[in-house]
């Protein structure tokens, strides 16, 4: 035999729990039993009623390795429940406050509630030190399930609570359970999946469409960055296919540059070529720190009024740089938003052009048939 957990329990309401998952209440942890006092309707929880309203009460809790003896000539009042931790986490409760860990595995147990001093109990206030008027038992040991039952009936309390206990209908069966458990799984995939699809302009990513959807370059003011302007457009260059993803990142970074007024600086225009080739960038290109300082320091990109880089200027360094990213997907979407950033509201004009220079994207892809779009 172990102690478990032996002193002084603050009670409020006149209860007390042990809690291993989840929420419980009154009514439905004594749904279906013929026994009061300790509720075990509700998997994973027991709801411990005391006799004491406001104040504390001494409680002791026990682990057995087998059924222990039952001490009816110790105890005026004993109830039975089985009960089985819903996590490896099982605590003794407060009703507001303390929390007690208890070292219970996930298996089956059998519960014996011991009680004494109830009647006694409700007639009196008494603060920790005092002493006892009630006290309380609770012994585990590994057991099947079975059904709850009052042990011994001594107390006018304890009657109140069996009676309590036999009125509340009973609880839903396991498979009324599993079925419930099932259809908040499906409500939950079904919210999931609408929330992704608005994400998405309404229909469903591919998996490759998922998996740079993270890694996707953020740029200020474009909070759905190219799926917010042209939805359909970003689904039809998921499915174009990576050569064709190459081949409008490289449209696009000329588009870019030529747009932001940069068509004619050198090491511009040999990025670029560097880019047609598929070759790595040459120097500044082939480092984000270094292009930064040459665009700081290149008297011929256009200024804005307080002489920093425009705009227009800063989104077609910026696609040129994605541009050569490893991956065609991403640099295809990234090259193209900050080619958008460069044509502002003139933006549906460039994806009219981008369909029409890429006739593979002129037609987004069926949406994914889910049976519930």
């Amino acid at each position: 035999m172990r102690t478990l957990f032996s002193g002084e329990v603050r009670l409020a309401y006149g209860q007390f729990y042990i809690w291993s998952a989840g929420r419980n209440s009154l009514e439905d942890s004594f749904a279906g039993q013929r026994a009061g006092m300790c509720g075990g309707a509700v998997p994973g929880h027991l709801y411990l009623v005391t006799a004491t309203h406001t104040g504390s009460a001494p409680i002791t809790v026990e682990l057995h390795e087998t059924e222990p003896p039952l001490d009816a000539d110790v105890w005026e009042d004993i109830v039975e429940v089985s009960f089985r931790p819903a996590s490896a986490d099982v605590w003794l409760m407060e009703w507001d406050s303390g929390w007690y860990p208890l070292p219970l595995s996930e298996t089956s147990y059998q519960v014996r509630y011991h009680c004494r001093g109830m009647d006694e109990a409700r007639k009196a206030l008494r603060d920790p030190g005092e002493p006892v008027v009630e006290e309380y038992l609770l012994r585990f040991w590994p057991s099947p399930p079975a059904p709850d039952r009052v042990v011994k009936e001594t107390s006018q309390y304890a009657a109140y609570w069996h009676e309590f206990a036999r009125k509340q209908p009973p609880g839903p069966t396991p498979e009324e359970l599993a079925e419930a458990e099932r259809q908040a799984r499906e409500r939950e995939a079904y919210i999931k999946m609408q929330k992704e699809m608005d994400e998405w302009g309404g229909r469903l990513p591919s998996d490759r469409l998922r998996g740079v959807r993270d890694k996707l370059r953020r740029i200020k003011g474009y909070p759905m960055g190219l799926v917010g302007l042209d939805a359909a457009l970003v689904h039809a260059i998921d499915a174009a296919g990576p050569e064709e993803q190459r081949a409008l990142a490289r449209w696009a970074a000329h588009r870019a540059c030529e747009t932001a007024g940069l068509s004619e600086i050198d090491w511009v225009v040999r990025g670029l070529a560097e880019l047609d080739r598929g070759e790595p960038y040459s120097p500044p290109l082939d480092d984000l720190r270094r292009l930064r300082d040459a665009v700081l320091s290149e008297a011929r990109v256009p200024r804005s009024h307080d002489g920093s880089p425009g705009l227009p200027q800063v989104a077609a360094f910026t696609a040129l740089f994605d541009a050569a990213a490893p991956d065609p997907l991403k640099a295809a979407l990234d090259t193209l938003l900050a080619t958008a950033v460069t044509h502002d509201t003139n933006c549906p004009h460039l994806f009219a052009e981008v369909r029409r220079t890429f006739p593979v994207m002129a037609i987004a892809p069926e949406a994914e048939r889910s049976g519930r779009q």
